[in-house]
């Protein structure tokens, strides 16, 4: 057993059955069959308590819509039920989430027959008290019962397409739902392993950089060291040595520590983070890269992102491995997104050099938001990164 899977609905079962409660104990006018109100409202409130709980295996679903048929066909045939129409709607809506499409038919027709009957047996029941004088008061009754009868059936089939179509929009809501939560489950995925290999990425960055500037300096202080009384010149020249080897261990530890940074873009625009970039690289290398941005068009975040790190890589890669004299940036937009790094460094074989991570980083970056990455190199005719999205 489950809760009814829609409460409106249930609390318009309630409304609707202390309507026909209230219905039972008003008095009319014209005459009437004998009926026992009291067995009427004992079985309304069992038909209301049974809506609390919606069966959930096929056996158990059979034996409760038994149950709901037995307490209808108790008030209806004995109790004489005035409003049970009312009755039945609650009947079909209910089956609508209980049984597939052929049972629910099943129990809608046997509401439908139902009604007939019931609606044939009282006009035939009023008929016979009729009056000599009005004997031609049937044909307007029988009009009336064919009327009834036809709205009824209408009703019914409304309820069938109503319950359909808010099955099929929660179900739908439901696969959305189960959508979404296998999407983020992806991205979490996708966003751990992205952020392992940034890890690996700057730890063997770290291993190969710093591990090998701390090497070359613990080297040359130890020769220092040994050369400070025989050799003070020479030992001078290691301790400027091992200046230099520090100053660009320090450029390296604030390259790694700026590419661990979570969010650079946040609370700038791309065209100062740029800018930020380009002053840090110009403060290492002494060259000032020439810089074009022209964004004529909308750019969307993870985008920005995307360039943003492809232009640090690139710089990183430029500073470390290039040798370059000259460095240019363009970023534009017409019916995509441009944006082109060009150095006139010694350049390298593309072949013999496509499993670093700093290249797999940037073509993974722009391939992940469906651009394309290509790279134009040469040994000794400099390098061109081309993304376009």
């Amino acid at each position: 057993m489950t809760k009814h899977p829609i409460p409106f609905l249930l609390y318009l079962e309630w409304i609707l059955l202390g309507i026909i409660a209230i219905i039972e104990f008003l008095r009319f006018p014209f005459p009437h069959l004998p009926r026992f109100p009291l067995l009427n409202l004992l079985g309304l409130a069992v038909f209301g308590v049974m809506g609390l709980r919606l069966p959930t295996q096929k056996s158990v679903k059979v034996m409760y819509t038994g149950v709901e048929i037995g307490v209808i066909l108790l008030v209806s045939l004995v109790g004489k039920l005035r409003m049970l129409p009312l009755m039945l709607i609650i009947l079909v809506i209910r089956n609508c989430f209980i049984f597939e499409r052929q049972s629910r038919l099943i129990i809608t027709g046997f509401a439908f027959v139902l009604f007939l009957m019931r609606e044939v047996d009282r006009f035939q029941s009023r008929s016979l008290r009729l009056r000599p004088p009005r004997l031609a008061m049937p044909e307007r009754w029988l009009f009336i019962l064919l009327s009834s009868i036809v709205v009824f059936g209408l009703v019914l089939v409304f309820l069938q397409l109503l319950v359909d179509a808010v099955l099929a929009e929660r179900r739908s809501r439901d696969e959305l739902a189960q959508a979404n939560a296998q999407l983020r489950r992806y991205a979490t995925r996708i966003e751990d392993m992205a952020t392992l290999q940034e890890r690996n990425r700057i730890a063997r960055e770290i291993h190969d950089s710093l591990g090998h500037s701390l090497i070359t300096f613990n080297l040359h202080l130890e020769a220092a060291l040994r050369l400070l009384e025989s050799n003070p010149a020479e030992a001078k020249d290691f301790l400027l040595e091992v200046k230099q080897v520090a100053a660009t261990a320090l450029q390296d530890v604030r390259q790694s520590v700026a590419t661990l940074r979570s969010n650079p873009l946040q609370g700038q625009s791309v065209e100062d983070a740029i800018a930020s970039l380009i002053q840090e690289f110009h403060k290492s290398t002494g060259i000032l890269p020439d810089c074009q941005i022209n964004l004529s068009h909308p750019v969307t975040p993870d985008m920005k992102m995307a360039s943003y790190r492809i232009i640090q890589e690139s710089l990183t890669n430029i500073y470390k491995h290039a040798k370059a004299t000259e460095v240019s940036i363009q970023i534009w937009t017409d019916s995509q997104f441009h944006l082109i790094i060009q150095d006139n460094g010694r350049g390298f074989d593309v072949t013999q050099n496509t499993t670093g991570f700093g290249l797999q980083g940037m073509r993974e970056r722009t391939q992940a938001l469906g651009g394309r990455f290509t790279i134009n190199t040469a040994p000794g005719q400099g390098c061109q990164v081309r993304v376009e999205w």
